[in-house]
């Protein structure tokens, strides 16, 4: 039986149904709610093609497969799983896969869900570098150590966002303010501290010379509840991935002063990178894909394989390139030593700023 929401938060859409992106702000959570156990989650026997256990390595769709995003609609959680779901659909290596969304606590709820989960080889978690932070500065008792790594799938880069009528109309400008009172000049990001939108202005911090410790951050659950906050003159930089403000940018509501990659981005060719604009400092962000504990090999072949054979599909390479993701695919114990790594990268870096200990 497939895994089914169990609260008014989960927000749960056919992948064939992409939402439009959200301009209602949701509200942040900032602590984890009490998480009752699915009692439903299937997982198929070893070689039981019939359940879908072995569907797509053996050539058939997989089906009964769902992604849980751990923050709220519309930030690039939210869009790289649906578009991995929809590739996946069109080119025939699933039938339709459920997306829906678990926001809270920088991820951390989806975390705890995904890791009660145990065993439940239908259900993944699309995660990234901001579930790794989110886990030592909410204290979550669940950890990334405790799920199954499927597949790291892109890397991006990050931008510098300012407002359509904001006073700063280049970096250095945004720079010499923030500078002059760091406390005034606020900064929002899509991820609760210790993830990559918090990370990224700490670091800029650093390199133009402003401590860390005085910067004012102001979290939010992804960049669906970001994206209102910039427009609404609520903050007065952000700082995320640039292919969560593209729409946006398109539209003339916000400004991208410059991104944080070592080149300039195809997608936004008239933006500088931080590194043109004398700022020595280059981000990259990353997304990929968990299970629950103690699922079956051949549940985590089937993701596996799904996930392989997206990435080989033309579909897929074309959304890339029209997001500007960069292409970071490995998958199972690779993607696991990866893993590895970045929570122990991340832990010497919030306890260095007092976040975790």
């Amino acid at each position: 039986m497939p895994f089914q929401p169990q609260n008014a938060k989960e927000t749960s859409t056919m992948s064939t149904r992409t939402p439009a992106r959200r301009s209602v702000l949701l509200g942040v959570t900032v602590g984890v709610a009490a998480l009752a156990l699915s009692a439903c989650g299937a997982t198929a026997k070893k070689g039981d093609s019939a359940a879908g256990g072995t569907g797509a390595a053996g050539g058939s769709p997989a089906s009964n497969l769902q992604i849980m995003v751990p923050n709220a609609p519309g930030g690039g959680y939210d869009t790289t799983a649906r578009t991995a779901a929809k590739m996946m659909e069109t080119a025939k290596i699933t039938s339709s896969i459920q997306v829906f969304n678990l926001p809270g606590a920088g991820g951390t709820v989806g975390l705890q869900r995904t890791v009660n989960e145990k065993g439940n080889g239908k259900l993944a978690m699309q995660m990234g570098l901001g579930v790794v932070g989110a886990a030592y500065t909410q204290k979550s008792k669940a950890t990334l150590n405790d799920t199954t790594p499927i597949a790291k799938l892109i890397e991006e880069a990050g931008a510098i966002v300012v407002p359509k009528d904001s006073p700063y109309q280049d970096v250095n400008a945004l720079v010499a303010a923030w500078k002059a009172d760091p406390k005034k000049v606020n900064v929002g990001g899509g991820s609760s501290p210790g993830g990559p939108d918090h990370l990224l202005p700490m670091q800029l911090a650093k390199a133009v010379g402003i401590d860390p410790k005085t910067v004012s951050y102001i979290g939010f659950d992804g960049g669906g509840e970001l994206l209102p906050a910039l427009i609404g003159d609520k903050i007065s930089f952000g700082a995320s991935g640039f292919g969560e403000f593209l729409d946006q940018v398109k539209a003339g509501q916000v400004k991208v002063l410059a991104v944080t990659s070592d080149k300039r981005i195809d997608a936004l060719p008239d933006v500088p990178t931080l590194k043109e604009s004398g700022i020595d400092l280059v981000f990259t962000n990353w997304r990929g894909i968990v299970a629950p504990p103690g699922i079956s090999d051949a549940d985590k072949a089937t993701w596996i394989d799904a996930l392989t054979k997206m990435h080989a599909s033309q579909g897929w390479q074309d959304e890339m390139k029209k997001r500007g993701w960069t292409d970071a695919f490995v998958t199972g114990a690779e993607f696991g030593t990866f893993l590895k790594a970045q929570d122990a990268s991340v832990a010497e870096i919030l306890t260095t700023l007092g976040l975790a200990s």
